[in-house]
């Protein structure tokens, strides 16, 4: 390749490579300004949950690519062969940063450059395959678990998928099916275009909170579109810390089979451009340098709603790691999130009439004291009520995390939610048995703390499957284990550790099925704190709560009932 070093030339390198610099610092779902020029390594959502096909496994699902149209030819979108992807796994509390990786790395070949069709008589165009390395000892060696791994091609349509004169398949799900690999480690895979699993009404909640939608109807924002995905289904006893099968687990909401997961996109420090192409086999480009992070994600939602526009893009610079450095930079938007001045009257919900059923309880409203005046309290006649000594929040270790300050109220729900999980300590139990005394003990219902990370997507593995079958499932996740808990007499007769159905779901890690922004708008408005025990200040408010909706509660595609679970990608032939 001829370099010219001209001193336009020069300059031109250098805004090209600030340029560049500018989008190695962005992530998820276009969460942030500068991923959106970079479809190929943005993040969209992360899920991890116990298998209901097969409980002794954990699937993780690692999804990429914002908004495919399945319809979007004549190129279509496909994994990057310059990106690094990777899923990270934190399960020991003792270690500093990730004890588990998982990598994967992109080919891809024209079988037939002479045609401007995607496939044509059995031949493949961005013919995709990949390699997933694995690393045990938290990045510092890697193994290759899977060679040559197949990616299915996109769903182009049946003369592309089906006839003699496209692929000559028996069908896409068949595809699908042929491309799931076995590693040699005891892992499945998948890697390859899917159907959106996510569902919300972008339209509405973009519209300064207009969800449900005070005039029109509601809209998935993303139905009928599609993502690439990343799926693994792993033994827990791969994922545990000391290598233990869920059976050897002490109860079902054993510390010791916590794990945080968040995953990852990288890229080359350093592309340049050729100038001196001739012909199809000359590069356009070339990478070079140091591998950069360029994508994060962890929990749904944390850059989408709860970081700032002026921050995404430096959050999304950071491992999850680094978050607990940064405190001071990202520790209000969880202790005042931006979204709870929308759902109190006293700021500017009377300007968002979608989110009335949301009203904040006093004293957790923005800029109030939450509990942290009690915090170094003396106990009322000898006893816990109105004081948080005997509790975690008054333990050396995380008082100062989880009550730091005044003008913080949020410090004890939604801060752990998404930085540190939630532990099965007082007063983090539901209010059954608790005899109007939030700061008491009550009856356990999630533990997943994992206090050594920041925003990650925290599992028990150890908690039980809720079957999909079941009449008791709900897309509510860890809100319906806490009603159950609260109002069911096979659970809220005793103080006991009993499995309610959904202790599984979100944000106990994240089922496919689970509605999150459902979940989330309902924590922001208090109801982890409702469910402990501290009222909301109006006796029909918690019924509110519950049943608020934004209008869009399911995906626009059922989930399979097999590993890798997600639908099929949409065709694009049938989308309109």
């Amino acid at each position: 390749m001829k370099k010219v070093f001209t001193m336009k030339g020069r300059l031109l390198m250098l805004s090209c490579l600030a340029v560049i610099t500018a989008v190695l610092v962005a992530s998820s779902h276009r969460e942030a300004p500068l991923i959106a020029d970079d479809p190929l390594a943005d993040n969209t959502d992360l899920y991890a949950f116990r298998s209901p096909a097969n409980p002794n496994k954990v699937v993780i699902i690692a999804n990429y690519i914002p908004a495919e149209l399945p319809q979007g030819g004549p190129n279509y979108y496909n994994f990057g062969p310059d990106v690094r992807y990777e899923i990270h796994i934190d399960n020991d509390i003792k270690t500093a940063g990730d004890d588990i990786v998982y990598r994967f790395s992109f080919q891809q070949v024209n079988e037939d450059p002479t045609t401007f069709f995607n496939i044509r008589l059995g031949k493949q165009n961005l013919k995709t395959s990949y390699s997933l390395q694995r690393s045990m000892d938290g990045g510092k060696s890697f193994t290759a678990i899977v060679t040559n791994g197949i990616v299915p091609p996109n769903n182009i349509g049946p003369r592309s998928i089906e006839s003699p004169v496209g692929l000559d398949a028996p069908g896409y799900d068949a595809l699908m099916r042929a491309a799931i690999a076995n590693a040699s480690t005891g892992e499945r895979v998948f890697a390859g275009p899917i159907d959106d699993p996510f569902f919300v009404d972008l339209g509405g909640i973009f519209d300064l909170g207009d969800a449900p939608r005070q005039s029109g109807v509601p809209r998935d924002g993303l139905a009928k579109y599609n993502v690439h995905s990343l799926a693994l289904e792993i033994d827990i006893s791969t994922l545990q810390k000391k290598g233990k099968s869920v059976d050897k687990a002490k109860n079902i909401l054993d510390d010791d089979y916590i794990i945080g997961v968040w995953a990852s996109a990288s890229r080359r420090k350093v592309r340049t451009l050729n100038n001196n192409v001739h012909s199809n086999t000359d590069a356009l480009s070339s990478t070079s340098g140091e591998w950069v992070q360029v994508s994060r994600l962890g929990m749904p939602l944390t850059n989408e709603v709860i970081i700032p526009i002026g921050d995404k893009d430096y959050w999304n610079s950071l491992t999850p790691y680094q978050d607990l450095a940064n405190l001071e930079r990202f520790g209000n938007y969880f202790y005042n999130p931006e979204l709870a001045l929308y759902m109190d009257d006293s700021k500017f919900g009377g300007a968002v009439p979608a989110f009335s059923p949301l009203r904040i309880q006093p004293g957790f409203r923005n800029g109030e004291n939450g509990l942290f005046s009690l915090r170094r309290s003396k106990p009322n006649n000898g006893g816990t009520k109105g004081s948080v000594n005997g509790t975690i929040l008054n333990r050396p270790q995380y008082a100062d995390l989880l009550l730091p300050g005044p003008g913080k109220p949020r410090s004890v729900d939604i801060y752990p939610i998404f930085n540190t999980g939630v532990p099965n300590e007082v007063p983090y139990q539901l209010a059954t048995g608790k005899n109007g005394n939030p700061l008491a003990a009550g009856k356990p219902f999630i533990n997943n703390f994992l206090p050594t990370g920041g925003d990650m997507l925290r599992l028990n593995m150890a908690v039980p499957v809720t079957p999909r079958t079941s009449a008791d499932f709900s897309s509510l996740g860890l809100v319906w284990a806490a009603v159950l808990g609260l109002t069911d007499p096979r659970f809220n007769t005793n103080r006991n550790i009993q499995f309610i159905p959904n202790m599984d779901g979100f944000p106990n890690g994240r089922r496919l099925e689970d509605d999150v922004t459902r979940i989330s708008l309902q924590a922001v408005s208090g109801i982890v704190l409702a469910a402990i025990g501290i009222p909301y200040d109006e006796p029909d408010r918690l019924g509110k709560v519950i049943n608020y909706s934004t209008g869009v509660e399911r995906n626009d595609a059922p989930f399979k009932m097999q590993f890798p679970f997600v639908a099929a990608p949409w065709r694009g032939t049938e989308v309109q």
